[in-house]
């Protein structure tokens, strides 16, 4: 129960607003409970009252009924509406906070995190299982125990009237006790599984929506229906593994529950027969057990849906656990100040501990303002490299500095303000353009966004864009064309001015006109600035102030263009077969 014990939390700063709506459901739920007493009284006390004439029956009845309609009409329905406002209320507000909680988490989740998780996956936790916990709070924490204060209401008063009869009423509680214990013990674990296979079908749908492309270019719809089919399946069979045992518990629950009315029918019968029970009492005894019953079929509803509340609470506290790999030191300070000095003290890196390293005892000194190319062939670690500097990962031995202290002594969001990035596939979101450059500084004026822009070589085509700034980019800014994407990214880094700046191959996807304009915002932009290149094309880099050549995780060649070229050696090969081939 250690799920329910920490969701408390979340419900602790609305338990007054709770304790209000339970008092105004017990009054609520209780107003019905004079049905069964009005009815014996008249059967009983009015109809069969010998000592009464008719006028004087029908006068006393027109009283009772006016009393009655009052209570059901006037009083009753306000009381009905605060219960359930205030009981939604409370639900959303615990929602609003836990997926608040949430968003907060993920976005401090790390990199490896989102390498090994579906993206679909933790968008069904926030959404469908956050959603499901809602049933915790209206059932479990209200409408449950609003059902038993019922029953304990109807049995106080049917105890006042006939305690044999009412002994008869309850016979049947154990065995209902016994059966929802049995039947929902395996339930938790079913509504898990379920969860986690229409997760499965979330995150499959999330990847497919978003490479529609992929699929359209290589007509593979057809094979792409039969493996969602599969995820389908595998869904379907989790959910009607759900359904049986649901089914199973309704079937002998609710089979217990209708046999009682049928005992207290026939033993208030005879009772009346015998005459030891009046025609009242018992017609008022057959009210009752409804009133009795139905809550107790509520509570088996209850079960069901705290089960898959529970399960879902599960899943969402597993979500809240997962661990960050990157987080602040309990004595980390705030990265200020920052000149741009970056050393590598024998650096060495793995993304797992049990796999080798990707990068091998690298020792770097860069100074302020200094320019630095890395380059190499594929895999060989440049990116894994520039992504340890604003602690994406961290270092598996050795450490980074940063103006002569180790940047694991910073706190994180504090270094990364200080770092900017333009890389080769730089994600817009569906926004305006406007917004998307806002993300650099989200409170700058108009004009340092418009500054920005110019400065980035963007402004022109911007104005030329249907609403201007306003225009919409679309998801992941489909919209825009390669080389206009990657200058609304360098206009965001313009209107941030990092004094470290990190081009991960920022222009290797890109057409020539393109290129030429985004070479001379970049030099532009890495003016003055401690700067890192990533580059696949060497034609980009040689005004460098240092290339590193970077192979198998290790450095082999460092030095500027024509001190490179002078000593002919790998670099030399792989400056000669480009131009080659250009």
């Amino acid at each position: 129960m250690g799920s329910i014990r920490r969701y408390m939390q979340f419900v602790k700063p609305y338990r007054l607003q709770i304790i209000v709506t339970l008092i105004i459901g017990i009054i609520k739920f209780a107003i019905p409970l004079l049905i069964p007493l009005l009815i014996k009284y008249v059967i009983d006390d009015i109809i069969g009252n010998p000592d009464m004439s008719n006028a004087e029956q029908a006068t006393t009845l027109l009283k009772i009924m006016g009393i009655m309609i009052f209570v059901f009409l006037i009083i009753r329905p306000p009381i009905e509406y605060y219960r359930q406002y205030f009981a939604q209320w409370v639900a959303s507000k615990i929602l609003y906070d836990i997926r608040d909680r949430l968003f907060t988490h993920i976005q401090k989740l790390s990199f490896k995190y989102y390498a090994n998780t579906r993206a679909g996956e933790v968008i069904s936790r926030i959404i469908n299982d956050v959603e499901q916990t809602k049933t915790f709070v209206i059932t479990g924490l209200m409408n449950l125990w609003l059902d038993i204060a019922t029953i304990i209401i109807a049995v106080i008063i049917m105890l006042k009237m006939d305690i044999t009869l009412t002994i008869v009423s309850l016979i049947l509680f154990p065995f209902y006790g016994f059966s929802v214990k049995y039947f929902f013990g395996n339930l938790r674990k079913l509504t898990r599984a379920r969860s986690q296979a229409l997760a499965e079908v979330q995150g499959y749908l999330h990847e497919r929506v978003q490479g529609m492309a992929v699929i359209k270019s290589f007509a593979i719809e057809d094979y792409e229906q039969t493996q969602f089919d599969k995820q389908n399946e595998n869904f379907l069979t989790k959910a009607i593994d759900h359904t049986k045992w649901n089914a199973k518990a309704f079937a002998v629950v609710n089979t217990i529950t209708d046999i009682a009315p049928l005992l207290v029918i026939g033993y208030s019968g005879y009772q009346v027969i015998q005459g030891n029970l009046s025609t009242g009492t018992m017609m008022a005894f057959i009210a009752y057990i409804d009133r009795l019953y139905n809550p107790l079929r509520r509570l088996v509803n209850s079960s069901t849906t705290l089960t898959q509340s529970i399960a879902s609470m599960d899943r969402v506290f597993e979500l809240i656990d997962e661990k960050y790999d990157i987080d602040d030191s309990p004595n980390a300070v705030e990265c200020k100040n920052v000149k741009g000095d970056i050393d590598f003290v024998n650096m060495s890196f793995a993304y797992d501990e049990k796999e080798e390293p990707v990068l091998k005892d690298i020792s770097l000194n860069v100074e302020k303002g200094e320019t630095i190319a890395l380059v190499g062939m594929s895999g060989g670690g440049k990116s894994s490299l520039v992504g340890l500097i604003p602690r994406f990962y961290d270092v598996t031995k050795g450490k980074i500095m940063l103006d002569g202290k180790d940047i694991r002594t910073f706190k994180v969001r504090s270094l990364r303000d200080k770092i900017g990035m333009v890389l080769q596939d730089n994600i817009l979101f569906s926004e305006s353009v406007k917004s998307n450059i806002l993300l650099g500084k989200p409170d700058a004026t108009n004009e340092e966004v418009i500054e920005a822009a110019k400065a980035a070589n963007a402004h022109e085509f911007i104005m030329n864009l249907p609403n201007g700034y306003d225009t919409k980019v679309g998801e992941r800014g489909v919209k825009l064309s390669g080389g206009q994407k990657q200058r609304v990214a360098i206009a965001r880094i313009f209107l941030k001015n990092p004094p470290i700046l990190i081009l991960d191959e920022a222009t290797s996807a890109l057409d020539l006109e393109s290129e030429h304009l985004i070479q001379e915002a970049l030099e532009y932009l890495a003016k003055d600035r401690t700067t890192f290149i990533v580059a696949h094309r060497l034609s980009t880099i040689t005004h460098a102030n240092r290339i590193i050549l970077i192979e198998h995780g290790e450095i082999s060649e460092i030095g500027s263009h024509e001190e490179l070229m002078k000593k002919q050696g790998n670099y030399y090969k792989l400056f000669q077969v480009q131009q080659l081939e250009n």
